[in-house]
């Protein structure tokens, strides 16, 4: 190497040197590193980092449990800007003996719901500070954040023990698998804005629904209750039997008969169970879901619209469509996991080649279809339960609206109260029968149609519910023409769904795509 190249060299290396002691110095730019050594007892940056990652979702839970682990120690913030956020702990220690920039702080916050109305201030980022059976230990608490590029909540122990942290992880483990609040909650699983990978929660009441407030055929209601909640009740004799507990119930039909109204009455009669519910693009978290269920069980998960997901390859973790993974993963648990899966869709056709080729994921599909004429007539009296109208008029009203929906009824007793309210009259039958007459005319047909009615009865009687065949056999005709409406609101309609209640109990439900 010749005289030039060397002095070029050492002129670099002064350049650096330069430039890193121009770089900004905080005046308490150490303090994390001397805190470190100090609770340590030991140099901070000779010792591992040991990582242990933890879902969004269950971030509060890992909060709680750690203000527990670490009730007699403290917590300190770390400041240094945004830069804190893209360094992990070992990173940040190493940067210090370089650029001092990591002074204590308080802790970072987050307000984050346990509850329908319940929030909990979780440490969002903050060193604690503690000792374990007499073993000091330093674990930088923080939560995901997308934004920075962090999908996951992590936890980074630091201790010259290495059996302290195996043994403090261990714990935590084991406690985050028996121990949560979302354990007998209503919640759903929602994308966040960073992308998909990334899952929240939003809790939701449980509805609060009478079966007498269910107008459905003759026995469904039972018998599908009697699958999802009543096998519980037999644990002990179906595992002695050596019989598994979860199930899977699909409920299929034409759109507005009743399929969301029927889960809600499950969630209402299921007081204490965990409740899980995906639609839509939120179906790619069902692993998570699965999992989250076996944990906190007895759980019902509820898979809105899996038509919408049958051949939908954009949201999984492989080349088969989305549909397929769902199938999977409820086939994944234990045989006691007392699980139930609910599976709810306006287009049975779509999961009949899926289902076909994943046996045994659904054990009960039953049909919800229009409502019969008798059946209509309840649900006028059901809505109108507060207006004066006669036997005669309801009974003409059930009869002169054939192969019409819950939600065409809801909303034909709000247009009889509005046309009396607009002539200044008292609600009476003549209101009633005039706003069917409006309804069943022929430049009506659209608006039947959004509604999610189709065309007459068929004469063959629909059969109740068929649960060896996703065909649909009898009734087809009426729901060929049902399946090409529009989709109508489900659990996030503000109560006004296809059967629902302005008083049920989920009108604040919120981030749920569903249909009927």
């Amino acid at each position: 190497m010749g005289d030039d190249a060397r002095a070029f060299i050492r002129d670099f290396g002064t350049m650096v040197r330069l430039a890193q002691e121009a770089q900004p110095h905080h005046a308490r730019g150490r303090e994390l590193v001397e805190t470190l050594a100090a609770h340590l007892d030991a140099d901070p940056g000779s010792l591992p980092v040991v990582v242990e990652e933890v879902p969004a979702h269950r971030f509060v839970d890992a909060d709680i449990i750690l203000s527990a682990l670490t009730r007699q120690g403290r917590c300190v913030g770390i400041g240094g800007g945004d830069q804190r956020h893209h360094m992990s702990l070992g990173d940040m220690i190493q940067q210090s003996e370089l650029y001092p920039n990591f002074p204590l702080s308080q802790p970072d916050y987050a307000n984050l719901p346990v509850g329908p109305d319940e929030q909990r201030q979780a440490i969002a980022l903050g060193l604690r500070l503690f000792h374990r059976e007499g073993v000091p230990v330093a674990l930088l608490q923080r939560r995901a954040e997308p934004r920075y590029g962090r999908q996951v909540a992590s936890l980074e122990v630091l201790c010259a023990d290495s059996d302290a942290v195996t043994g403090l992880l261990a714990e935590f483990r084991r406690r985050m698998q028996r121990e949560s609040v979302m354990k007998g909650q209503v919640l759903s699983l929602t994308t966040e804005d960073f992308g998909p990978s990334a899952a929240g929660i939003t809790f939701h009441r449980r509805p609060t629904l009478a079966a007498a407030d269910v107008i459905l055929p003759d026995g469904l209601l039972e018998r599908v209750s009697e699958h999802a909640l009543g096998i519980a009740s037999h644990r002990e004799s179906l595992v002695a039997a050596g019989q598994h507990l979860k199930r899977g119930i699909l409920l299929y039909g034409p759109a507005g008969t009743g399929k969301t109204h029927t889960v809600r009455y499950l969630l209402s009669a299921s007081e204490g169970t965990t409740a899980i519910i995906l639609s839509g693009g939120t179906l790619a978290h069902i692993a998570e879901a699965a999992r989250t269920a076996r944990a906190l069980q007895p759980s019902i998960v509820v898979l809105e619209d899996c038509d919408l997901i049958a051949e939908d390859r954009s949201f999984g973790h492989g080349p088969q469509p989305l549909l397929f993974e769902v199938l999977d993963a409820m086939d994944g648990l234990d045989d006691d996991a007392d699980v139930t899966f609910v599976l709810t869709t306006n287009r049975v056709d779509m999961l009949e080649r899926a289902l076909a080729q994943r046996p045994g994921r659904v054990d009960l599909a039953v049909e919800v279809p229009l409502p019969a004429e008798h059946e209509r007539a309840e649900l006028l009296r059901l809505y109108a339960r507060h207006l004066p109208f006669g036997a005669e008029a309801i009974g003409s009203a059930a009869g002169s609206t054939a192969g019409t929906t819950a939600s065409f009824t809801r909303e034909l007793v709000r247009r009889t109260v509005l046309a009396a309210a607009l002539q200044g009259e008292p609600v009476a039958d003549v209101h009633l029968l005039a706003a069917v007459d409006g309804l069943m005319a022929d430049d009506a047909s659209l608006t039947r149609s959004l509604l999610g009615s189709g065309g007459p009865e068929p004469a063959v009687d629909v059969p109740v519910s068929r649960a060896a065949s996703f065909g649909w056999g009898p009734g087809a005709a009426s729901y060929a023409a049902a399946q090409q409406a529009p989709s109508g609101p489900g659990f996030a309609d503000g109560g006004y769904s296809e059967d629902g209640f302005p008083d049920d109990g989920v009108e604040d439900i919120g981030g749920i795509d569903g249909r009927a």
